[in-house]
């Protein structure tokens, strides 16, 4: 795909932007709403942590896999083909060697595609939608891998407890409803001085989609409803992991910005990624006319000199280890040699 390999470790903040690839997009009916997936029934008895519906979102990937015969789904990876690429430059940073990883919310196995031995000599793919989990063939990867059919929300019910040397997540934590709990049972199902590893899309992610959506349906229909689901940002996942009782935390942020030729592409790719609106309660369409306006204001307000639009995906990535006995730990206060205010003042 043009445009696709970028410069690799990126700092803090800094954007790219990648072109969306080229192909003919899915031509869906412009018919007076948009519908997505049904509210599920089980949405009617709802936990204090609920905010997503996890039974729509399996059903949306489901159908998402089941495009063209999955054809359509593999045109859209490029998102999550480029995270998972920047994920295994995070990976590759750490000198170690792993027997076995857990990649959770694999998906087709974007990241799982990427190792090799001697590196990794194993992979395990757990995922809640079935069509997604087996969409790509064996021969896809370079190590023996094992396909686990289950709810990411209850990995201690499949994944026994100081198991697992490493858990590795690319891009699927955005859908959790309990994060500190989710954090808690990875932290859980390590083993003393195991690795997690992780990215999901952050809190300004498709903000221009956002605010343009907002702005029209305040003035076609005088009132707003959610249709992008809330997100963490850089701050929180930090604070999230250091509670879960993760140590030695390293926790960064970049951009990828995918120019598209209109709104109506990015919303096509977007169902065709698995990734439609899942929150509980939402509107199941939103109406045509309140559509078109958002296109216009989209394109006024943020879009490119080429006449394209861009879609930002904020990327927050996060590393930390499980608490043992052998691993480094920071210097006693004061027990320092050299004064730094000296240090300063020479320099």
């Amino acid at each position: 795909m043009n445009g696709l390999r970028l410069s690799r470790r990126v700092a803090p903040r800094l954007s790219h932007s990648i072109a969306r690839p080229s192909f003919s997009p899915l031509r869906l009916s412009r018919a007076s709403s948009r519908s997505y997936a049904s509210i599920s029934p089980s949405s009617s008895s709802l936990t204090p942590y609920q905010i997503f519906d996890r039974h729509a979102k399996e059903i949306q990937k489901d159908q998402a896999a089941s495009i063209e015969g999955g054809k359509r789904s593999i045109t859209v990876d490029y998102l999550r083909d480029e995270v998972a690429d920047r994920l295994m430059e995070r990976l590759l940073d750490i000198k170690r060697e792993f027997g076995s990883v857990l990649d959770l919310g694999s998906g087709p196995g974007h990241f799982s595609k990427l190792l090799e031995a001697p590196r990794v000599k194993r992979s395990v793919m757990l995922e809640s939608s079935v069509k997604t989990l087996h969409r790509d063939p064996d021969s896809a990867f370079k190590i023996p891998i094992e396909r686990i059919h289950f709810d990411e929300e209850r990995l201690l019910e499949r994944i026994p407890r100081n198991s697992q040397e490493a858990v590795v997540s690319c891009l699927s934590m955005h859908w959790i409803n309990d994060l500190p709990g989710v954090l808690v049972q990875i932290r859980e199902a390590l083993q003393p001085d195991g690795l997690f590893l992780g990215a999901m899309l952050g809190g300004e992610t498709l903000y221009e989609l956002r605010s343009s959506l907002q702005l029209a349906e305040t003035e076609r229909e005088g009132g707003l409803s959610p249709h992008i689901s809330p997100m963490t940002g850089t701050q929180d996942m930090s604070n999230l992991m250091g509670r879960a009782g993760f140590t030695m935390l390293t926790v960064d942020m970049d951009e990828v910005k995918v120019a598209y030729p209109s709104m109506w592409e990015l919303l096509e790719d977007l169902q065709s990624m698995g990734e439609s609106s899942a929150i509980v309660g939402r509107r199941p369409y939103i109406h045509r006319d309140t559509l078109a306006a958002a296109s216009a204001i989209y394109k006024a307000l943020h879009g490119n000199e080429d006449g394209s639009i861009p879609a930002t995906f904020q990327i927050v990535y996060m590393i930390g280890w499980k608490p043992s006995p052998n691993q480094p730990k920071p210097a006693k206060r004061g027990s320092g040699e050299v004064n730094l205010k000296d240090v300063f003042e020479t320099k």
